[in-house]
């Protein structure tokens, strides 16, 4: 073999394994988010009777990739790890290919939170990874490797065990990189807002119309489509537009706080001087309930830090009533999309401390502080409040 066929082969193998270990370990990282995709993804096939695997498909998937990714560049298991990657791309690049055609989804979800491509983009990946994975299968016994298989079996070993740690302790508390836009230190309003001058969606519209003499049906563009000359052309329909570029779009775009009489109290709890905790519960029926009395708590010592406390849900009606009535909240439970919430913070329920709408800190149910972090916390904070 060539020495550029060598350094080609051994460029596909590091590309095919580090797409793989990066797209198991930022799903690996975020398994409560990864149980959300993977639901949507179920409901929008209509494949809803397999919801059931959800939670074990969430932990597994990605640790097969990281493990298929993990192999190919050590090089140890290469056989295994090459028939591996072949198995996932028969799977998933057909499945792609329907994504991209029919579009349930906008997200393919391929690199978590931390990389979003569009669905065709997803298809011509796979597409690439495919071949280069069936060439790199063919010609293994190509492959050469300065160090020693035991050392690079060891050390695959190890990353493999801490791997496993991360993933563990993400799924019991959050994620240990958080790539969403509700992250420390990210200001939620500037996140909504728009830059001055910033590129809109360019769409292409096609209309169609019929001719009044001859019944014929054509198709217009937005240049030159008859819209005056009525005495000739007859409007019939108009085609779905069709995105050419897209435009910016704000990291946030459905953060919201209402009241039960949907008074919109966002810009309040965003903008007021006082320091805010908000209960993030996106769904009040599958809480996790045991939690209650210490967020009733922090709620009380907030209260009479003369701090706000707020609950933020998605459920209502008889659902809420119950929940109030068996669990007694002694702060005040305001509404927001169910989908945002989850976005927010991964656990059910969840803490986060906004200072004039930036995000100052963020605390799964397994974590919530006690009185000395908070009062540490918000001295802090009022500190800077102070100095400003």
């Amino acid at each position: 073999m060539s020495n550029i066929k060598h350094i080609g082969l051994g460029l596909s193998r590091l590309i095919i394994g580090s797409l793989f270990l990066f797209s198991g370990f930022v799903k690996g990282i975020d398994p409560i988010g990864l149980q959300y995709k993977l639901a949507d993804y179920l409901e929008a096939l209509h494949l809803n009777l397999f919801s059931i695997f959800v939670p074990a498909g969430s932990l597994i998937l990605p640790l097969a990739e990281f493990a298929i990714g993990l192999a190919l560049l050590s090089g140890c298991y290469l056989k295994y790890a090459t028939k591996a990657t072949l198995g996932f791309m028969f799977i998933f690049t057909p499945l792609t290919l329907y994504i991209a055609l029919k579009n349930p989804v906008t997200d393919c979800g391929c690199f978590g939170d931390a990389l979003v491509i569009t669905n065709w983009q997803t298809f011509y990946k796979n597409i690439i990874l495919l071949s280069l994975a069936f060439w790199v299968h063919a010609n293994l016994s190509n492959l050469t490797f300065q160090i020693p298989y035991k050392v690079r079996n060891i050390l695959s070993s190890a990353i493999l065990i801490s791997y496993l740690g991360i993933v563990y302790w993400s799924y019991r508390h959050e994620p240990v990189i958080d790539f969403r836009p509700y992250k420390l230190g990210v200001n939620i309003s500037e996140g909504m807002s728009t830059p001055a001058g910033a590129a809109v969606d360019v769409y292409q519209n096609s209309y169609r119309y019929k001719n009044r003499k001859t019944n014929e049906i054509k198709k217009f563009g937005d240049l030159d489509y008859p819209w005056n000359d009525t005495i000739n052309w007859k409007f019939e329909s108009m085609d779905a537009p069709l995105l050419l570029k897209k435009g910016y779009h704000p990291p946030i775009h459905d953060f919201s706080i209402q009241n039960s009489s949907q008074q919109d109290l966002t810009e309040y709890y965003l903008k007021d001087s006082t320091l805010t905790f908000i209960v993030i519960n996106y769904d009040l029926e599958k809480s996790n309930h045991r939690y209650q009395g210490e967020l009733n708590r922090i709620a009380n010592w907030s209260k009479q830090h003369q701090f706000h406390f707020i609950g933020l849900t998605s459920t209502s009606g008889d659902a809420l009533k119950k929940y109030q009535d068996l669990w007694h909240p002694t702060y005040e439970i305001l509404f927001s999309d169910q989908t945002t919430l989850k976005t927010i913070i991964r656990s059910n329920p969840g803490l986060i401390l906004l200072s004039k709408g930036t995000v100052m800190g963020k605390w799964a149910a397994v974590d919530l502080p006690n009185d000395e972090q908070i009062l540490s916390i918000t001295k802090v904070q009022m500190k800077k409040k102070l100095n400003h």
